[in-house]
């Protein structure tokens, strides 16, 4: 496996579209005792910004308290927000947090939100194609809902050319299994955890062995990569029909929320710098580690700081 701790060049080379498309919910984690802003969109968005990305994020607060302080927080991170709209059909977006072992948290959310009132006008969607952007990524919540999966589709139609990131993020009672068949089948990129990979596997004929379900899958679906997290175990991995299983790193875990779509984020990137599939596994692992050992969903962390980790 490559050695990251000598490679200082992991940021992102002059020619990479630094432009990526983010759709999906904003909303409050409500835990026990405090709260944080997050959602799995707005989590990748401020993870992608950090490694040198310009996520244009498209989502939707509340004409509420919670939705100005979304707000703040989303300028705060460095976020454009051209795109971010506020409604005042439905209230700010939270979530319950309840905090399990390894990357079995659960969540109890509450729809609808403000981020299932998105609309896009015409001339929004001009805008976007003009950006170009090198990805687009999207998740199952944020396509439960009507207007959610027609925002999915026009964007999916305006940009034939952007890589398809699925990042499936399954909540109970927040998806249908006919949505994450076609979502499935849209994607060029997928990830998600084991846990999600039981699940799919129930209602497809992918078989249950890891390795034997991404290189099904990719044949299936047409993938051109497909990445399983392991929680403490690491992560599998299959880009350009190689695999290989990736070792994690263990850490004192403060809060896991977030740290699935920082491991995202990380993917990504090395996907769009063409790194060798080691490499990229070594990384992301690293990355969603660095993120689980620190509270928030989005906390401060530098790439220097995930070579060191």
């Amino acid at each position: 496996m490559n050695d990251l701790t000598s490679d200082h060049n992991l940021s992102l080379q002059d020619g990479q579209s630094r432009s990526i498309l983010v759709l999906g919910e904003v909303l409050w984690d409500v835990f026990e005792h405090s709260s944080a802003l997050g959602g799995a969109a707005l989590n990748f968005a401020a993870h992608a910004k950090r490694l040198g990305y310009n996520p244009l994020l498209i989502s939707a607060v509340g004409a509420d308290s919670l939705g100005n302080a979304a707000r703040q927080e989303i300028v705060a991170l460095g976020l454009e927000t051209s795109f971010l709209q506020t409604t005042s059909r439905f209230p700010t977006g939270t979530a319950r947090v309840q905090l399990g072992p390894e990357d079995r948290t659960r969540f109890v959310i509450e729809r609808p939100a403000a981020y299932d009132a998105i609309c896009l006008r015409e001339e929004q969607i001009a805008q976007v194609i003009q950006r170009a952007p090198a990805c687009f990524y999207y998740g199952t919540l944020f396509a439960s809902a009507p207007e959610g999966r027609a925002a999915v589709d026009r964007l999916l139609d305006a940009l034939p050319a952007a890589t398809r990131f699925y990042d499936l993020n399954l909540r109970p009672g927040n998806y249908s299994v006919q949505l994450v068949i076609e979502m499935l089948e849209l994607a060029d990129v997928v990830k998600l955890n084991e846990e999600e990979l039981g699940i799919v596997r129930k209602f497809t004929p992918l078989p249950s062995e890891i390795e034997a379900f991404c290189r099904e899958g990719s044949k299936r679906f047409g993938w051109k990569a497909v990445c399983v997290t392991l929680g403490a175990r690491g992560c599998a991995m299959l880009c350009c029909e190689e695999y290989l299983e990736a070792a994690g790193h263990t850490v004192r875990v403060a809060d896991p929320v977030g740290a699935g779509d920082a491991f995202a984020a990380a993917f990504l990137h090395g996907l769009i710098s063409h790194w060798p599939i080691a490499k990229t596994a070594e990384f992301a692992n690293r990355v969603g580690a660095l993120v689980a050992s620190r509270h928030g969903a989005i906390p401060v962390w530098t790439i220097q700081e995930a070579l060191e980790f």
